[in-house]
């Protein structure tokens, strides 16, 4: 069909059967020799291990790992080629390519890192030695400018560092191993991945009210951020406009209107903290610490707030008082002719009356700083004891020791004795031994005190005999007598006597019917 003739069938057939018999003669022929060649491969392996061991021993440090190797190259292109280490044109080699090895010698390859960069709206990338960021940046044409910053693989890094270098390991140990045919394994590593270098640009920021007003530059995107990345602290109470979480903007002013530190002193704490109030009152508003009725605080709630004040809150409250006095009954005394003298008779008896006072005492933090009486009544009149006492006087006799007697009173007093000497003057004195009616002081005078006994009174006293009531003195009082004696050692009077009024009964308006008790 073609122009090529088909072969004839009995052609064929005698191809076919000359293939075969050659084809035997060769298997006789190749056999042995191939037996032969198996049996010395294991001596060639040791022979080849033995080769390599014999290798000169170097060191190869790719990027950062050190791996030890035996080589019988003798330059530094050999070894990296014998390695399988694949080059490009940006890796640097210590020594070059050209020198030669030695044994113990130091081969360091550095690989060049290939970096994405983004940065003002594009993106471009470039393959270099590990070097400072900025540096990088300025060979790609990207001109770095103040406070802008850069991240590293979304880290945050500083543009004045180094790319890092790869930290990729290389296998191997001193004594590098061989595989079945007697050869070091070939360094079979991946390229350093690529860094991702993103820049961001900063913005100008004004900062003010807190001192002088400011200005810098900020690559953060809040203004939190931006504050933070300044080292400018900020309090819980400091008011800053724009808020924190606002975006910066180029341009942009920043206000911190600073809280004020001051001391509040409350209920028995002291606590410090900040305000951003202008008066007292409004600081302890927005503390949380009111003032109910009439507390108070120190300075007023209206005085400016400055740093470092000390605010005292006054809890002041009131307590009411009420004081109870008794009103004594008074006694309405009414004379009875029908009674004898010294004779009483109770027609209704008295009852006391109470008078009441309140006072406000006001407190502050729990100390009383004043008590006022605010007013005072009568809750209860007192009753009057209506008392009708004797008038009636009669001579009477009476038997003592001295012979009878007449006298028209008697009633009982406290008796002690008393010299001239011992009556509060020194013989020296002009009235020494003189009485106050004038007699000379010694037995037979007795002093008294006239409102219960008149001056010149005759009396008598059971056991001391008649007497005078010539002398007064100042312990004298109410239903008491002190007996004069003559001796400088008088006996010694101390007790209750009866004291008898002698007659005739003096006229009725020198007489004191209701003598004191």
């Amino acid at each position: 069909m073609f122009g090529v003739p088909f072969p004839q069938p009995d052609a064929v057939a005698g191809a076919l059967v000359e293939r075969l018999r050659r084809s035997r003669l060769a298997w006789r022929q190749w056999v042995p020799p191939l037996a032969a060649k198996l049996l010395l491969l294991p001596a060639c392996g040791l022979m080849l291990l033995g080769y390599t061991a014999a290798g000169m021993p170097v060191t190869l440090v790719v990027d950062v790992r050190p791996q030890a190797w035996r080589t019988h190259q003798a330059t530094v292109e050999g070894l990296l080629q014998e390695a399988g280490l694949a080059l490009i044109p940006e890796d640097a080699v210590s020594p070059p390519l050209t020198g030669e090895l030695s044994p113990g010698c130091v081969v360091r390859v550095q690989r060049a890192r290939t970096v994405n960069i983004e940065a003002d709206g594009r993106q471009l990338e470039v393959i270099t030695q590990p070097r400072p960021l900025a540096e990088v940046l300025t060979d790609a044409g990207i001109l770095v400018g103040p406070g802008d910053e850069a991240q590293l693989d979304g880290q945050p890094c500083d543009l004045n560092a180094s790319l890092p270098p790869s930290s990729g390991s290389l296998p191997g140990a001193d004594t590098p191993p061989v595989d079945g045919a007697g050869q070091q394994p070939a360094i079979r590593q991946a390229r350093p991945p690529t860094l991702h270098l993103v820049l961001q640009r900063a913005s100008p920021v004004i900062l003010a009210g807190d001192g002088a007003p400011a200005a810098f530059y900020t690559a953060r995107a809040t203004v939190g951020e931006a504050l933070h990345g300044q080292g400018i602290p900020l309090y819980p109470e400091d008011r800053v406009t724009p808020g924190l979480e606002s975006p910066i903007t180029p341009g942009m002013a920043i206000t911190i209107e600073r809280a004020i530190p001051l001391t509040l002193q409350a209920d028995g704490n002291a606590m410090s903290v900040r305000t951003r109030a202008h008066t007292v009152g409004e600081a302890l508003a927005q503390a949380g610490i009111p003032l109910v009725g009439q507390d108070t605080c120190r300075p007023s709630a209206d005085a400016p707030v400055t740093p470092g004040m000390t605010i005292q809150v006054i809890r002041v409250r009131q307590t009411i008082k009420i004081e109870q006095e008794p009103i004594p009954a008074e006694t309405d005394w009414q004379p009875a002719a029908e009674l004898p003298i010294d004779t009483r008779r109770v027609l209704q008896p008295g009852q006391p009356g109470l008078t009441k006072r309140r006072y406000r005492i006001t407190w502050e933090n729990g100390q009383e700083v004043s008590n006022v009486l605010e007013d005072e009544w009568v809750d209860r009149p007192p009753v009057a004891q209506v008392v009708r006492y004797g008038t009636h006087v009669t001579v009477q006799t009476a038997d003592t020791p001295d012979g009878p007697i007449q006298y028209w009173r008697r009633f009982r007093v406290w008796a002690t004795s008393y010299t001239a000497a011992s009556a509060g003057k020194g013989q020296e004195h002009p009235r020494f031994g003189m009485t106050r009616s004038g007699a000379k002081a010694g037995f037979g005078v007795i002093a008294v005190d006239p409102r219960v006994i008149p001056l010149n009174s005759q009396v008598y006293v059971p056991g001391y005999g008649k007497a005078i009531a010539g002398d007064t003195g100042a312990g004298v009082v109410g239903r008491r007598i002190d007996l004069g004696y003559d001796d400088p050692a008088p006996p010694h009077w101390y007790q209750w006597v009866d004291l008898y009024m002698l007659a005739p009964p003096p006229p009725d308006r020198q007489i004191r019917y209701v003598l004191p008790e």
